[in-house]
Parts: structure tokens; C-alpha cells; sequence
């Protein structure tokens, strides 16, 4: 059983910030950045709470979908950049939607979180013959996590959510999740509230004892080994179980980390760049919203059309990947 996605949605923050803006606070430039990313600008959440950019999406994947939202009977919103501990941005969509039938939870698989929320959409929808629709969202305010004194990682993050209303269906679909917590250190944000040199004294081993509370920290050269591995692997092992090869698809959706990472695993995986969706230039980073941004975006424009096979692969945090072949 397969899914098929009927409406999407996204919203992005008012405010924009340019490469040259970074030049005010950071030691850097427009060329610098744009080189080595593919960057040129991305947008910052202001006053827009993760929540509301995660309910004006869903609202318009709603639209967009032409359902009523009572019918929808899931709500899953995949963000590592949570307005609260708790109550649960998908509790607050839920409710700000008028989905109110729906169960709701959020889910964390950082950059992988799209591709992880749409299988976990379908997997419901199979076992749930009363489940009609499953509306998922990602949402990320990655900004409020930034180091903006750290050159090398505050350049390549923005803000934005994109949401997609899926229903079953009987059309392709294959998946492959996977993780490697080994390389957890190598992207990483605390959010524990009691700091690392309490919690030793008191025989807990802290595995990031060097972090500052709530900063987003990078290795970057190390996630760039893992993640030029995760996208063409991902592709492949889901690729394996319905007999897909590169040539049969239409489009790679990646997550939207890196152009260099996009270029060398385009490289390694045999397929032409011109086959892979880009668009982090104007995003920038947005985690788990980078792969529902560029397929929504792409859908608009006109770009991708029914019937075409999609691979979305997204990797990051966890360190996780994962990858879906499916028809739009």
C-alpha cells in the first residue's frame, strides 16, 4: 500500500537574511558563503513561533487538499525546534486547524524528519481502516538555536514549515529509515536545563560536557562524510525493494543541508544534477522543512507533476537518514 499526497502547503517568515547581512557580526562574505553552500539568502523567524508557522502551512495543505479537516485523522508535526517541551506543536495545529477528530504527536528525527513522518503516515493509514487523512507538518525555527558567532555553522540555517494532507492509496511507495547514534555528537543542541558540571558531580557521564546550553554545535567536516554515505544509501536500499532504479525516477527531493553535499552525492549515486530539486539558495538549512519546502515549491511551479516518481532522502542529526520512492 502506498499514499497519495493530495494538497501541500508553506509558509515562511517575514524576514530575510542575506549573506551580506552576515557580514555585520561574523567574518565572512557573500562569495565566501555562496561557494561553499550554494546559500545566498534565508528567512529568520521573528515573532512567528514554530507552532503558527507550522498552522499557517497546514492550513493551506488543507486548501490545497480540498478535504474538511475533521475528517483528518492524524496530525504529525517532525521539528528538533519546539515552541514548549510540552504541549506538543501537533496538539496546537490540531486544534488551530479544526482537525478535531485527530490524534496528534510530534516527532523528532531532525533533518530526517519529513521523510520520517510521511512512513509513519502511511504505516497508520495501512493498519487504520477508520483513518482517513494524515496531515503532516514540518516545522523549524532553527534560529532561536544559532551560534551566531560561530561562522562556519550560522550562515547555513533558516526558518520555514511545509505540511502535506496524505490519504492511501494503491500507488508506489517504498522506504528505508536509518540511524547511527555513534556520530551523535557531530550535530547537536542541548536542552536539558541543568548544566553539565552538576549532572557529572552527581555520577552522570555527560557525553557533550563542552556545550553551552541551547547552541546548535557542528562538526561539519564529519557530517559531510556521513551525509555523502546517507543520501545515495538511503536511495538505494529503498530503491531494492521495488526493483527502482536511478533512471526510473523523475525527481531526487533531498534535504536541502549543503550544495556540495547535493553535487557529490549526485556524483556517487550516478544521477545528473539536473535531476535533483534545489532550492536551499533561498532557504538556506530548514531541517526537517527543507524537503517539504522544495516539494511544494517544485508542485507550484509546475516543476513536478502527477504521476512522476519521487525519491525524497533527507540525513542529518542522530545522526539519521532515510528515503522514499513514491508518486506524486
Amino acid at each position: 500500500m502506498g499514499i497519495s499526497i493530495l494538497g501541500m502547503g508553506r509558509y515562511v517568515p517575514e524576514q530575510v537574511l542575506t549573506n551580506d547581512d552576515f557580514t555585520r557580526f561574523v567574518d565572512t562574505n557573500d562569495e565566501w558563503i555562496s561557494t561553499r553552500t550554494g546559500i545566498k539568502e534565508r528567512r529568520m523567524a521573528g515573532w512567528e513561533p514554530t507552532w503558527y508557522m507550522g498552522r499557517e502551512a497546514a492550513m493551506s495543505a488543507i486548501k490545497s487538499a480540498g478535504i474538511d479537516p475533521a475528517d483528518i485523522g492524524l496530525v504529525i508535526s517532525c521539528t528538533a525546534t519546539s515552541d514548549f517541551h510540552t504541549p506538543s506543536m501537533s496538539s496546537i495545529i490540531q486544534h488551530q486547524t479544526g482537525a478535531v477528530n485527530a490524534a496528534a504527536f510530534d516527532m523528532n528525527a531532525a533533518c530526517s524528519g519529513f521523510v520520517y513522518a510521511l512512513d509513519t503516515a502511511r504505516r497508520f493509514l495501512e493498519t487504520d481502516d477508520n483513518m482517513k487523512y494524515v496531515l503532516v507538518v514540518a516545522n523549524e525555527a532553527l534560529s532561536r538555536f544559532i551560534d551566531f558567532s560561530d561562522r562556519a555553522s550560522c550562515i547555513l540555517f533558516g526558518d520555514g514549515a511545509a505540511a502535506a494532507v496524505v490519504e492511501k492509496s494503491d500507488k508506489l511507495f517504498s522506504s528505508h529509515l536509518g540511524s547511527d547514534g555513534s556520530g551523535a555528537e557531530l550535530l547537536c543542541a542541548r536542552a536539558l536545563n541543568v548544566a553539565p558540571e552538576v549532572a557529572l558531580k552527581n555520577g552522570f557521564k555527560d557525553p557533550f560536557p563542552e556545550m553551552e546550553l541551547h547552541k546548535l554545535r557542528q562538526n561539519g567536516k564529519e557530517v559531510y562524510k556521513f551525509a555523502v554515505q546517507a543520501l545515495p544509501r538511503a536511495f538505494e536500499l529503498a530503491a531494492e525493494k521495488v526493483n527502482i532504479t536511478k533512471d526510473d525516477i523523475d525527481w531526487f527531493v533531498p534535504h536541502q543541508a549543503n550544495i556540495r553535499i547535493i553535487e557529490t552525492a549526485a556524483k556517487k549515486l550516478g544521477a545528473p544534477m539536473e535531476k535533483f530539486i534545489v532550492t536551499l539558495d533561498h532557504y538556506g538549512n530548514t531541517s526537517s522543512a527543507s524537503i517539504p519546502l522544495a516539494l511544494c515549491e517544485s508542485i507550484e511551479n509546475g516543476l513536478i507533476k502527477r504521476g512522476q516518481k519521487l525519491a525524497l532522502i533527507g540525513f542529518g542529526a542522530g545522526l539519521t537518514y532515510g528515503g522514499i520512492i513514491l508518486e506524486y
